[in-house]
């Protein structure tokens, strides 16, 4: 009796172990939802203040706003490719380490930048632009050379399965239609078979010849052929 009340005190240790960890997973799940879901509104929200600034702005303050805008743009569009591109093709890995090592420039680069549309002093801010500038276009053009570099490799893969789809499907197709195989040409000299029999002169067919059978006595004797023998008459 008491092994069986030790069975179900373990059962109900497993079972309530089982709820609790299946708890955790959702509640987690359910955490890392809300939080994309809070970054990605974070970032529409960023996004369009900047496009904002953009417009509503004149001099230096416009021209930060643009940089933050093109790079977020870049950086985010690269990743997007590449994390979808590595599901597929596993070379894509090494891209993606670049790119994150790329990132960490790109996030100090934004981070300089957003901390400038708040200095006082636009004189300084307009005499740094151009080498913002300069850092920006680098990162964007690395970015966007990994994204495309990516994408061209993706569509060759598909082009070169299409090709050799459609080499497959020919080949099944000229299967299927081997009817359509044109007959040999008869030789020169040959006349044509029209039966067995050749036309007489002025076209007319002659008649078939008869087909006597053979004498028996006549017929070729070959080694290992038996004689036959004479009937006998009673």
């Amino acid at each position: 009796m008491e092994t069986v009340f030790l069975i179900l005190g373990l059962l109900v240790v497993v079972f309530m172990a089982l709820g609790v960890y299946a708890t955790v997973k959702v509640v987690g799940a359910a955490k890392r939802g809300v939080d994309r879901t809070i970054t990605q509104a974070r970032r529409t929200v960023e996004d369009t203040t900047l496009r904002a600034k953009t417009y509503g702005q004149l001099g230096a303050g416009a021209e930060l706003a643009q940089l933050r805008l093109s790079l977020r743009t870049s950086m985010r569009a690269t990743q997007d490719a590449l994390r979808a591109g590595v599901a597929e093709d596993a070379s894509l890995s090494e891209s993606l380490g670049l790119f994150e090592r790329l990132g960490v420039h790109g996030r100090e680069l934004d981070e300089e930048l957003k901390a400038l549309e708040r200095e006082p002093d636009k004189a300084t801010v307009a005499s740094r632009l151009p080498g913002l500038k300069e850092r920006t276009a680098r990162i964007t053009g690395s970015a966007d050379a990994l994204r495309w570099a990516a994408r061209d490799r993706a569509r060759q893969f598909a082009d070169d399965d299409l090709s050799m789809l459609n080499a497959q499907i020919d080949v099944e197709a000229g299967a299927l239609r081997h009817w359509t195989t044109e007959e040999p040409a008869a030789q020169p000299g040959r006349p044509a078979d029209r039966g067995g029999e050749p036309d007489a002169p002025g076209g007319d067919r002659t008649p078939p010849e008869a087909i006597t059978a053979r004498d028996p006595r006549q017929r070729t004797a070959y080694p290992w052929q038996k004689t036959a023998r004479p009937e006998t008459t009673n």
